[in-house]
């Protein structure tokens, strides 16, 4: 059965509905046409030149990404500055964008889900009677340090470095997370009980909050806490196309790596 745009934005949308997105946020089509035909789609985290390119060469008729490559209204699309000349490119070669951010970030099975069966928590739940959350809390099967837990959490999600913030010499049984950018929730975390939390885009001021509350961090980086969906998402939409009968292809990005490098 042949497909459309609008046909995977339902299918992304029962993923990660709408309304579970945060009011800042700007999930949803950015471009393109819900009536444009799709036989191959292309799955992101970032809309960079990188996956563009990648999008172009598959023959891709769609973008699915985690991060809106729009936040804000623009004023001006300069096609000899990068923004515009990405968006000018993904025009020329008919490519539809369509993002699914803090609503795939809450929402069952999505990026904090993901995150926390790849570090192997268990009892994995939103925090305290939520119905959804930004951020998840589970446990450990074995209490680690926080120098043992931060060494697994680099092993697990394949990361080059993380950054550690030890709050004292206690062990690890809790832990709470949250993908991406997410320090706003850490004292939440601790007030639930965890002994530890893992984030990305940690700033000092934060950290040394932690350290006086008694809660370690492992911040493990923006790019590689929330990297891990990119293959579930892609897998996912591919087990839905097959059940409904589309006749589709889904292609995942597997070269992006982290924008920071450690010297």
């Amino acid at each position: 059965m042949s497909c459309t745009v609008q046909k995977i934005a339902g299918i992304v949308d029962e993923i990660a509905p709408k309304k579970l997105a945060e009011e800042w946020d700007n999930p949803g089509l950015i471009l393109g046409d819900f009536s444009g035909k799709v036989e191959k789609i292309f799955v992101c985290l970032d809309v960079t030149d990188k996956t563009v390119n990648q999008a172009v060469e598959l023959g891709a008729q769609m973008i699915v990404s985690h991060h809106p490559p729009i936040f804000h209204g623009l004023k001006k699309i300069r096609t000899d500055l990068p923004q515009g000349k990405r968006f000018a490119k993904l025009i020329k070669n008919d490519i539809s964008v369509f993002a699914a951010h803090t609503n795939l970030d809450s929402a069952s099975g999505g990026v904090n889900d993901v995150l926390a069966e790849k570090i192997g928590l268990t009892e994995i739940k939103m925090f305290g009677d939520e119905e959804f959350s930004l951020g998840r809390i589970g446990k450990l099967e074995n209490p680690m340090t926080a120098e043992e837990f931060a060494a697994h959490v680099k092993k697990v999600l394949n990361a080059d470095y993380v950054r550690l913030v030890n709050a004292g010499d206690f062990k690890i049984k809790k832990v709470g997370l949250c993908g991406g950018a997410g320090s706003d929730i850490i004292s939440k975390a601790k007030f639930f009980g965890a002994d530890a939390f893992v984030t990305g885009d940690l700033k000092y001021h934060e950290a040394q909050s932690a350290e006086e509350n008694k809660i370690h961090v492992v911040d493990a980086g923006h790019f590689y806490t929330e990297f891990p969906i990119v293959h579930v998402l892609a897998e996912t939409i591919k087990s839905e196309c097959a059940r409904l009968n589309y006749d589709v292809e889904i292609f995942e990005d597997k070269i992006s790596t982290d924008i920071f490098k450690v010297i």
